[in-house]
């Protein structure tokens, strides 16, 4: 072992009560723990040298669990200084809100960590997994255009404009992907104008729209994930040479670099997609993909995927000839066969025996009714054109015409 002073001459370290840390002629203050909190970590040994150049300017709470600890803060700490050496924590809570590691903090604020195993680190990575697949995408397809990227349960998507893309693309946006994660590309969060972002994504025309639009921006079409209200945000990949490779237009938070990634993601499959899901709107090619905090997980979660095809209903009512489906009756509806018969009526008998035991009465209904009802039900008048022919529709026009003179009073 080698103390501190024989590796660094002119070090010295602790005193009785505490660290005290001095190197470089410049006294590394001790931070106290709060009562409880356990051993310092990183944070009392990142805190800034006390000189002229670095004055302290306050202090900050850190919360891990149910420990909290106070730490003194300069006017550059950030959160990496922070948690910096944990690659479990992707990203902070800064009183209450989502923030990336390299935001700097104000004194007073209560810091907390994000873990990479918690559901708000999951979809961390996984969004930052997402602006990964589609900078691989871009840098393979010069001419497609990016759309809308969230995360998903168990995943992520991208949106792009491009052509139908085959199974050999996707293996080059994988290879693409990987060496991007390799390079450990910082994001970088910068705020602009609505002026700033329509000059620097003039030739992306869907995020031109999410500009426009950014004040509805959903959730449920995903563009929560690209504006809001407020300011607008730019996320640059930037490379160790301090040079962009690619950027778009995002809220975050991100994990601090690509290399946050490693090999716990994987792309699972395409379809085709409507801009913001809307139909009358533009075709664009989706890419699916899933992300995990390490390799172990990624392949559990592909176990769990092939254990449930295997039990896919559809896969089993072919082999036990259960049942069938067929195109004349229309798909997703059974045919069942004799042995599919003897479980469906198992299962209904089941279901009648147990409403029965908590009190429930059956009672029976026509499976027909006069026209009035389904007038009052809403059924004829908005559901008119798919589910009742022509000829009855005018027949039942003429009826009701016919009843309302008869009804009308006379004068």
């Amino acid at each position: 072992m080698f103390s501190l002073e024989q590796m660094f001459p002119g070090a010295s370290l602790l005193t009785a009560d505490g660290w005290r840390v001095v190197f470089g002629g410049r006294e590394w203050p001790r931070v106290a723990p709060a009562a409880g909190s356990g051993r310092m970590g990183r944070v009392a040994r990142r805190a800034a040298p006390r000189n002229e150049e670095h004055p302290m300017s306050g202090v900050i709470t850190v919360r891990r669990h149910d420990n909290v600890e106070t730490v003194e803060l300069t006017a550059t700490t950030t959160g990496l200084d922070l948690f910096g050496d944990d690659r479990t924590v992707v990203a902070m809570r800064v009183d209450g809100e989502a923030h990336d590691l390299q935001r700097e903090l104000s004194p007073g604020v209560e810091v907390e960590p994000i873990l990479v195993d918690s559901p708000e680190g999951l979809s961390i990575v996984r969004h930052s997994a997402a602006h990964v697949t589609a900078q691989a995408l871009q840098n393979l397809f010069v001419d497609a255009k990016l759309g809308i990227g969230p995360p998903i349960t168990d995943g992520f998507y991208y949106d792009f404009q491009t052509a139908p893309l085959q199974p050999e693309d996707m293996k080059a946006i994988e290879k693409r992907m990987g060496q991007i994660v390799k390079e450990k590309q910082r994001f970088v969060r910068r705020v602009v104008t609505d002026d700033e972002a329509r000059t620097e994504l003039a030739s992306e025309p869907f995020k031109l729209e999410l500009i426009a639009d950014k004040g509805s921006a959903s959730a449920d079409d995903g563009s929560s994930v690209e504006v809001g209200a407020g300011d607008l945000t730019i996320y640059d990949n930037v490379r160790r040479d301090g040079s962009v490779a690619w950027k778009d237009l995002c809220r975050g938070p991100h994990v601090p670099n690509t290399g946050y990634l490693g090999n716990g993601w994987a792309l699972t499959r395409t379809s085709a997609a409507y801009w913001r899901g809307d139909q009358s709107k533009a075709d664009l090619q989706r890419v699916y993909g899933t992300a995990w905090p390490t390799k172990d997980e990624l392949q559990a979660y592909k176990t769990r995927l092939e254990e449930a095809a295997k039990r896919d209903h559809r896969k089993l009512g072919t082999e036990l000839d259960l049942f069938s489906f067929n195109e004349l009756v229309g798909s997703g509806l059974p045919l069942f066969h004799p042995k599919g018969g003897v479980i469906k009526r198992v299962m209904e008998d089941y279901v009648r025996a147990r409403h029965i035991e908590e009190g429930f009465d059956y009672v029976g209904t026509p499976h027909i009714a006069k026209e009035e009802l389904f007038y009052t039900s809403g059924h004829l008048p908005y559901y008119a054109d798919g589910m009742f022919p022509p000829s009855w529709r005018t027949r039942s026009a003429t009826s009701r015409a016919t009843s309302s003179r008869a009804a009308r009073p006379t004068a």
